[in-house]
């Protein structure tokens, strides 16, 4: 590959260059993390031996915090040696959507919101929103997110489903207790080497006027994109630039990642999107109870974490690598 993509007749072919360069550095990323475990390792023994020879208690305890943290780099290392489906690798788009409730509801889907964008950050993830519509008093109706970095969707593609949270409600004066539903979707972004084929007689394009905080462009021009694909019914929308032209090709991006998730999950035969009137009970993924106690519980493998607040403000790799973990051990589709 070094070879190749020194070759002057490189970018000959544009698409095969992009292709190769990528896989170039998909190699070179792999055998650098498997070049830090290996010398990590080394090191380990080593200073393991120098303890032992000088009898240092110190050193042993110090010593003991460094496998510790390398004990959870492996970890997480041997998870994402299983991202052998087609698009783990890749960026991922995230969608939000409230369930019925109301105000409950659409406050719920914000939380959950942020407690995306704040894994995102922790993680080194870049992030963009490409669709928001805010509720009527408070949170959001739905929204969807492009996290941007390698992975992304390999760590994410877990969090599909229905997510519930038990509280005592802020918007209710008599401080009752409320269930509230959101969903999450997630789903690959494709590059450049996917051929995905969308005729235009199949697409109904809307334009409508984004909305937001106000400001000189917001509402004023008819700048949103909203695409719906009539044979498959997927429905995308942008409103992330004042240009419509923009807003129309990012909604063409992720109208071929949507439908390019749908072809990978009819291969692996698990085809199971969720309808939005289907918000509810019976579907859920996890559970945030915030009243009568403190548990956040993952309904498929178990995993429970009584931080909620900590969950909430994205400390949610627990539940990621419990989920990847599960697909693993169960031959799923990693």
């Amino acid at each position: 590959m070094e070879l190749l993509s020194a070759s002057e007749d490189l970018w000959k072919n544009q698409e095969q260059a992009r292709d190769l360069l990528r896989r170039k550095s998909s190699r070179e990323e792999a055998l650098s993390r498997f070049s830090k475990a290996e010398k990590e390792f080394s090191d380990l023994q080593d200073l393991l031996q120098l303890a032992e020879i000088e009898n240092d208690g110190s050193l042993t305890t110090e010593i003991e915090g460094h496998i510790r943290k390398f004990h959870e780099y492996m970890k997480i290392y041997q998870l994402e040696c299983f991202f052998s489906a087609e698009a783990d690798h890749s960026s991922c788009y995230l969608e939000i959507h409230a369930g019925a409730g109301g105000t409950e509801a659409q406050d719920w889907a914000q939380m959950l919101l942020r407690m995306y964008l704040r894994w995102s950050e922790k993680h080194g993830y870049s992030t963009e929103m490409l669709e928001e519509s805010a509720g009527e008093e408070a949170g959001i109706k739905s929204s969807t997110l492009k996290i941007d970095g390698a992975k992304a969707y390999g760590w994410l593609k877990g969090e599909a489903g229905i997510h519930r949270l038990v509280r005592i409600s802020p918007f209710d004066s008599n401080a009752r207790r409320h269930t509230s539903f959101a969903s999450v979707g997630a789903y690959p972004v494709a590059d450049d080497s996917i051929n995905i084929e969308i005729n235009e007689g199949d697409l109904r394009i809307d334009t409508y006027r984004s909305s937001g905080a106000g400001g000189q462009h917001v509402n004023k021009t008819e700048s949103a994109i909203r695409i719906t694909h009539l044979p498959t019914g997927v429905v995308v929308q942008c409103q992330t630039d004042r240009s419509q032209h923009r807003n129309r090709a990012i909604a063409f991006d992720m109208l071929k990642s949507r439908l390019y998730e749908l072809e990978l999950r009819k291969k692996e035969e698990k085809l199971n999107s969720i309808a939005k009137d289907e918000i509810g009970w019976g579907r859920q993924i996890r559970s945030y109870v915030m009243q009568p106690y403190q548990m956040v519980k993952d309904l498929r493998t178990g995993c429970e974490n009584g931080n909620v607040l900590a969950v909430l403000d994205g400390d949610i790799d627990e539940f990621l690598q419990t989920s990847l973990s599960a697909r693993v051990h169960s031959g799923g589709d990693t």
